[in-house]
């Protein structure tokens, strides 16, 4: 491992975590940063540990809820009448499947 990869430890390897590497640079307001140092000493990290893993936290958040559908009462229960009780297809779609059979052929 000497001489291959020196500067990447046993420890990042086995475990499936990269190097910190990357560079972030933002501006924010004074009483932001003050209110970062604070909650970062109270949890015993460094500031920039405390912002990457808020960074983390928060993406990871935002990211699931744009794969969250949310709807109203009225839409969830039109939603599941769609469900339970399908409408016919239309002219479209059975021409799309007609269509599909030409081009790929039935299995």
């Amino acid at each position: 491992m000497y001489g291959i990869l020196p500067y990447v430890s046993k420890v990042s390897l086995m475990s499936g975590t990269s190097t910190r590497n990357a560079r972030l640079e933002t501006r924010i307001a004074a009483e932001t940063l003050a209110l970062a140092r604070r909650a970062a000493e109270l949890q015993g990290r460094s500031l920039s540990d405390f912002v990457a893993a808020a960074v983390q936290s928060a993406a990871r958040r935002a990211i699931e809820e744009a794969h969250v559908l949310q709807l109203t009462l009225e839409g969830q229960q039109r939603f599941a009448q769609a469900l339970m009780e399908p409408s016919e297809p239309g002219d479209g779609l059975l021409r799309a499947v007609q269509r599909h059979r030409d081009l790929i052929g039935e299995p």
